[in-house]
């Protein structure tokens, strides 16, 4: 019996350690970047850097669950960001993405107290251009225009606390891969680093 009492003791202290000590609670901010691939169906696509960031909220569910709704932005270079499309002879036609806002929710599990293991999904908007470069004694148009679109990724995020003696107990660092398609046959993959801090 004492044993078992003494089983008991141990594995509520550890489970409340590991509640006390997990710090995947409250508002967070984070800055992000990394390389960006856009795509228009039947015409290729290109590569560049891209940054951007993202604001949200965590609530934890038992010991190993977190949950939490965030808002990002996301920028991609413009000066490399052009994508030639087909058009009649003597012709050019480009489209480029531009700036990304969207809403998602992620869930994410806690490998330990430090390390998050998440994945996400939710809406997107991004503002693309679309240049029609006519022969001489044509008419060039540029359209400007935004598309709706669903994202979805996964990451993970540590943090840095007790690691390094410059890092607060509320500065993460993350890694992550987000995949948006948009209803006009577009689409845009981000991998990327960020580093954050969680206000408390």
């Amino acid at each position: 019996m004492r044993k078992l009492l003494f089983v008991a003791l141990a594995l509520g202290t550890a489970s409340g350690a590991w509640a006390q000590d997990t710090s995947f609670r409250g508002f967070r901010l984070e800055g992000n970047a990394g390389w960006d691939w856009s795509h228009v169906r039947h015409n290729g696509g290109n590569d560049k850097f891209g940054f951007g960031g993202e604001a949200g909220f965590d609530g934890q569910i038992g010991d190993h669950i977190v949950i939490g709704p965030e808002f990002d932005y996301w920028q991609p270079n413009r000066r490399r960001n052009t994508i030639a499309l087909a058009a009649p002879a003597g012709a050019a036609s480009y489209l480029q993405a531009r700036d990304q806002v969207g809403a998602a929710l992620r869930i994410g599990y806690l490998a330990n107290p430090d390390l998050l293991i998440y994945g996400k999904g939710g809406y997107v908007n991004e503002a693309q251009r679309a240049y029609f470069l006519a022969p001489p004694g044509g008419i060039s148009t540029v359209s400007r225009y935004h598309v709706d679109g669903y994202q979805a990724g996964g990451g993970i995020e540590y943090t840095l606390h007790d690691r390094f003696s410059f890092a607060p107990s509320g500065v993460y660092v993350s890694a992550q891969y987000v995949y948006d398609r948009f209803d006009n046959r577009t689409t845009d993959q981000h991998a990327m680093g960020g580093i954050g801090i969680r206000l408390k």
